[in-house]
């Protein structure tokens, strides 16, 4: 069984591309492409729209490969797309450009996507962070997923960075949440028993042209169909570097702490979907301030008081894995909120998107 410091981490961030005098997005993505090959190779891949661009790390051994390599991209693609008039930010959704505006980008895979799902697709002006761990043991891998399902809306907390749609306060720190679940496949996953369990799932779909190939598959945490990885896709695009980095480590925290206890024949206990869903719902809506349900106790708690007992749950794997450091900056996000609430306090206090979107695409580029 894999071992807590062999877990591998990738991270994939989804940016916004930002015309700096509108600060509307923009299409130009194709342009990115054309010109950024050779910089780049395969660590940028187009999105749906052309206002959106993904890049992806390369597989790190640790927490500050992974920090290395985002601060890295996100600068060189900073700075390729201001020698291109453009900006670069980081986060859920955009406050005020119009998903109707976007042009689609060119690929089979979106065209197919586009003539799949049709409307609810073209509404997918969001961008998100996904962190990837490698396990290689397949049957482990969905255990694992099983048992972390029960973190995620604690996980999604602590991202939130999409309050604003269509020039509206959504009275949500996670709108992105609710504009993705259009989608099927999404939210929380199924569990399973085994791999084998879940391979006829998948087979199933195919079979009967649900899918094509697994990768059609978008729960917030899936056994990626290409890498020997497990998948987590709860989180909207993080406006910070540092904020990333905490969010990934605690990711891999807990994933080390719960093959810890599978190696002393003990396991997380399991919740029913339908009440993770339900604190799920309460993490999109509110974020860092809100309350979620101890199962257990069957009573509300603050999200604060629970990432405490969370952040002491993973400790003793923390620093095997050395990551200290980025796991103490939870407590300055859970001190000084999320972008979606520094985004609603910069909208309240100058009543200006625009200003909204100065603050991200600065805080973007923070610490890189």
């Amino acid at each position: 069984m894999a071992g807590i410091k062999s877990l591998t981490i990738g991270i994939e961030e989804e940016y916004q591309i930002i015309d700096p005098e509108s600060r509307e997005l923009t299409s130009f993505i194709s342009k990115f492409l054309e010109q950024g090959t050779l910089l780049f190779r395969d660590q940028m891949t187009p999105e749906l729209l052309q206002s959106q661009v993904e890049i992806s790390s390369k597989v790190c051994k640790n927490i500050q490969e992974a920090r290395e390599e985002i601060q890295k991209l996100r600068r060189m693609i900073s700075d390729f797309a201001e020698k291109n008039n453009r900006r670069i930010l980081a986060a859920g959704t955009h406050p005020f450009s119009l998903w109707e505006d976007q042009i689609v980008t060119d690929k089979e895979r979106y065209m197919g996507l586009l003539d799949t799902m049709q409307y609810v697709a073209r509404r997918l002006l969001i961008f998100g962070m996904h962190v990837h761990i490698g396990i290689e043991d397949r049957d482990l891998k969905i255990d694992i997923m099983n048992q972390t399902s029960y973190f995620m809306p604690h996980i999604l907390s602590l991202s939130t960075s999409s309050p604003f749609w269509k020039r509206q306060n959504t009275g949500f720190k996670s709108y992105r949440s609710i504009v993705f679940e259009d989608l099927p496949r999404t939210g929380i996953p199924e569990r399973f028993g085994s791999a084998a369990e879940y391979d006829q799932y998948v087979r199933t779909l195919i079979n009967c042209n649900s899918i094509e190939e697994p990768s059609k598959i978008w729960w917030d945490i899936r056994p990626h169909s290409t890498f020997p990885t497990l998948e987590f896709r709860i989180c909207d695009c993080t406006t910070k570097v540092n904020e990333a980095m905490a969010i990934a480590a605690l990711i891999q925290a807990l994933v080390a702490k719960l093959i810890q206890l599978r190696q002393s024949n003990q396991t997380w206990r399991k919740y029913r979907r339908s009440l993770i869903v339900e604190n799920k719902w309460r993490a999109c809506k509110n974020g860092i301030d809100g309350k979620l349900i101890d199962f257990g106790q069957e009573q509300e708690i603050s999200l604060r008081a629970l990432m405490e007992e969370m952040l002491e749950f993973v400790d003793d794997v923390v620093d095997p894995l050395g990551s200290r450091q980025e796991i103490e900056y939870i407590h300055t996000i859970l001190e000084k909120g999320t972008s979606a609430d520094r985004q609603i306090a910069c909208y309240e206090k100058t009543q200006s998107f625009k200003t909204v979107i100065d603050q991200l695409s600065k805080e973007t580029l923070e610490n890189c």
